[in-house]
């Protein structure tokens, strides 16, 4: 049943126009394929029979029109900005049917993700002129994929109530009641006992006041609660330059703000700045986004209407801002142009780091047809800043030069690398005033961690003279530089010095006077290499000598020098067998050896193949594969020797003189004591250690060891206990010549004898018969090739 109808000709004058205006709109958009919410709860809604159907606003009641079960009949089929179907006779409240339940407004939130927000025609141009990709300063804001509306939350005092909100009303005295009252579509509610009273219109804080009054028509001596519970949802449309224009279903109590976040702000080419709430034909308040971004003001923001439309213009004038700030960016201008000073202000002000003295402005000017681009240079001082930009400048500002007005810098090897103060007169004894001023810091850092741990167990010798060495940085006391700008020449010019005669003589020659930007750089004796001399070396004896240890060694000192320095050797020293490695020659012994099994490996790799291509018979394939393979086994073993770096010194065996070798940083002697034995090892049946007798030859030995069948005596060698290695010279020999000498080679203690197996060990007949094979075979090719060359003749 319809109520009757209220409405004065003045609520018509002022309101019928602005509901058949939003009716216009509306049927705009649904022409446009605009995505519309099917319920418009105070705005005009095509009803199923085509008539218009509207709720009131102002407190007047409206036009009822009304489809079946007391709700509006919207459009069949229409869609929501959220893509959901509402059929006719859906519930007016569509998505928010179940919003609030008495606690407050509660949101939706949009689940399609939004359009990414693409570039405009001025970030184009910014690149090409720039090479830099600037974004558009505040667009981000609106960058998070969906937006939920705050719950729980007190209506505010301005609340407009209207049809659907939920009021709950408590009444006690002399008369006890409990309500939750929904304002129907003619914007009424029914209080028992009292009847309807209209509240559409009436703010939430005079909602009370309005109970009381018509109730206290009726009963006396109560009081009264009167609350808001579940809120309305109402509909409102973003146009213009936004991001996602379309209709949309917001909470009652949203506001412009909140709706721009929901709808995703505006496009790329839509203005932060002029950002407009339009009701009933009429702009009522405009936003400017830049005031909330910088300072959270939000005199703008305005609570929506149902039918409210938020339109959003195209962009004002922009600049570009780069170079030394902190947030480079496209900026909207306010007015069409602007002072330097506020649109500093909008990417944080000018930093200690901005240059002030200096900043350019790329002008656009179209009057001027053959080169529309200027370039003017302003400064960034009180003057500079009241100069005004306006749309399409390119504003770069520069950073502080790097340049010290007072300093010169010290380097490399010193306890302080840094730039220090300019004084005049200044020196480099001023520099650098005491020899202390060359240790550097990390060397009691490294000198702590030594002891940090230290049990007094596995200090070994190795470990010892790798902590004395790297210790310490050693300073290259004849060698320091100066690099000095030539302003004039625009060139460094490079001042070597003595650092010692400047520091400890205070030689005026080296003590050089500096200047403002000098770099003086102290060098060590790693960085550039020096004569043996100057360096600091360590080598360690131990053995059979008096006094074994690490010493320092003195520039040309010689390995007799050094043992008469530690005492000379024990009573049990064993002189022929002393052990002289030098780590430089264990390197160069390491490449050689790898460089050997390169070239070994290359060989069998060829042998190979030539032995395998040139077998004619399975008997000889299999025969160079075994060879081949006992090869690669050898190769392999080769692989995992380590050199020692040892150093033969060829002595005899009487001798009790070492060589007068001048020693090296990192040499390391070993005298052993004498011994008692000699070995033999290799393809004999005793691998085993014989007791030395004097007057026993290299044959001797081997028959007490007991050589085995396969044992190649020919390639046996004797390994000198002083390093040296004596081959039989019977392996170089088809007579075998040399082998009778090498047997009655006496041997001394500490020496050992190697004796190798055979490689082919195929007996000498089988080499015959094989060999003889093979020429049968290719005199027998040759006579049938005879025979069929005679035919054919």
């Amino acid at each position: 049943m319809s109520s009757p109808l209220k409405i004065t000709s003045s609520v018509w004058s002022a309101q019928t126009q602005g509901w058949v205006w939003r009716g216009l709109v509306l049927t705009a958009l649904c022409l446009a394929g605009g995505a519309l919410h099917a319920q418009d709860s105070m705005g005009v809604m095509p009803t199923a029979n085509g008539s218009l159907g509207s709720s009131g606003v102002g407190g007047a009641a409206p036009v009822n029109v009304q489809a079946p079960g007391g709700l509006p009949n919207p459009v069949p089929s229409m869609r929501s900005p959220l893509g959901a179907a509402v059929s006719g006779g859906a519930n007016p409240l569509g998505a928010y049917a179940d919003m609030g339940q008495g606690t407050g407004p509660v949101g939706q939130v949009a689940s399609a993700e939004r359009p990414a927000l693409g570039t405009n025609q001025f970030q184009r141009f910014v690149q090409n002129a720039t090479g830099r990709d600037l974004p558009l300063h505040g667009y981000n804001l609106f960058n998070g994929q969906k937006y939920s509306a705050l719950a729980n939350l007190p209506v505010p005092a301005n609340y407009v109530i209207g049809p659907g909100d939920d009021i709950d009303l408590k009444l006690w005295g002399s008369v006890d009641m409990a309500q939750r009252l929904t304002v129907d579509r003619n914007g009424q509610i029914n209080i028992p006992k009292v009847g309807t009273v209209t509240v559409a219109g009436t703010r939430a804080d005079q909602l009370e006041k309005t109970l009381k009054s018509h109730i206290g028509r009726v009963f006396n001596n109560f009081e009264l609660n009167a609350t808001l519970g579940r809120l309305r949802s109402i509909q409102v449309y973003v146009v213009g330059q936004a991001r996602q224009p379309g209709a949309y279903t917001v909470p009652g109590m949203s506001s412009l703000l909140s709706t721009l976040f929901e709808s995703g702000g505006p496009s790329a080419t839509g203005s932060m700045r002029h950002i407009q709430l339009v009701r009933a034909g009429k702009t009522v308040t405009t936003l400017d986004l830049y005031a909330f971004i910088h300072s959270g003001r939000t005199e703008g923001d305005a609570q929506l209407l149902p039918g409210d439309v938020i339109v959003i213009p195209p962009a004002g004038p922009r600049v570009a801002v780069l170079g030394a700030l902190d947030a480079p960016a496209i900026y909207e201008l306010r007015q069409a142009q602007e002072t330097l000073a506020q649109l500093l202000q909008y990417s944080g002000g000018i930093k200690v780091i901005t240059t002030p003295h200096k900043a350019l402005v790329e002008r656009i000017d179209t009057a001027n047809k053959q080169a529309p681009r200027s370039v003017q240079e302003r400064s960034l001082d009180a003057q500079g800043l009241q100069s005004t930009v306006r749309d399409g400048d390119v504003l770069t500002l520069f950073p502080v030069g790097p340049q010290f007005s007072n300093a010169v810098t010290l380097r490399g090897n010193v306890a302080a690398p840094l730039r220090y103060s300019f004084q005049a007169g200044m020196r480099i004894a001023d520099l650098i005033p005491e020899p202390q001023a060359l240790i550097q810091g990390d060397y009691y850092t490294r000198k702590n961690i030594i002891v940090q741990y230290e049990t007094g167990k596995n200090v070994s010798s190795d470990r010892v003279i790798n902590d004395v060495k790297n210790l310490l940085d050693e300073i290259n006391w004849d060698y320091a530089a100066i690099e000095r700008l030539d302003a004039q020449q625009v060139k460094t010019r490079l001042i070597p010095f003595n650092l010692k005669k400047a520091i400890q003589d205070k030689d005026p020659a080296h003590n050089l006077p500096l200047q403002v930007g000098d770099v003086v750089t102290v060098f060590g004796v790693k960085d550039l290499p020096v004569p043996i001399e100057q360096r600091t070396q360590f080598v360690r004896i131990g053995g059979e000598v008096k006094v074994p240890g690490i010493y320092e060694v003195k520039p040309g000192e010689t390995l007799m020098q050094l043992l008469d320095r530690v005492g000379g050797f024990s009573r049990n020293a064993y002189a022929y067998g002393t052990v002289f490695t030098r780590e430089s020659t264990r390197r160069e012994q390491q490449a050689n050896l790898d460089k050997a099994i390169r070239k070994m490996e290359q060989d069998i790799n060829n042998q190979a193949a030539t032995q395998l291509q040139n077998a004619i018979d399975s008997e000889k394939t299999n025969a160079a594969q075994s060879q081949i393979a006992g090869q690669r086994l050898l190769l392999k073993r080769l692989e995992g020797l380590q050199a020692s770096g040892r150093i033969a010194l060829e002595m005899s065996a009487a001798d009790t003189q070492l060589p007068h070798i001048v020693l090296e940083d990192g040499d390391s002697i070993t005298v052993p004591h004498k011994p008692s034995f000699v070995g033999v090892v290799g393809a004999v049946q005793a691998e085993t250690s014989f007791i030395h007798k004097v007057g026993y030859t290299v044959g001797e030995y081997i028959e007490k060891a007991g050589p085995t069948a396969t044992a190649n005596l020919d390639a046996a060698l004797l390994i000198r206990a002083d390093g040296t290695v004596q081959a039989n010279k019977a392996q170089r020999s088809w007579t075998g010549r040399g082998n009778s000498q090498f047997m009655s080679t006496l041997m001394q203690p500490g020496d050992t004898i190697f004796v190798p197996e055979e490689l082919d060990r195929r007996s000498a007949y089988t080499q015959f018969i094989q060999g003889a094979k093979d020429w049968t075979a290719i005199l027998y090719q040759f006579g049938i090739g005879a025979a069929a060359l005679k035919t054919l003749k």
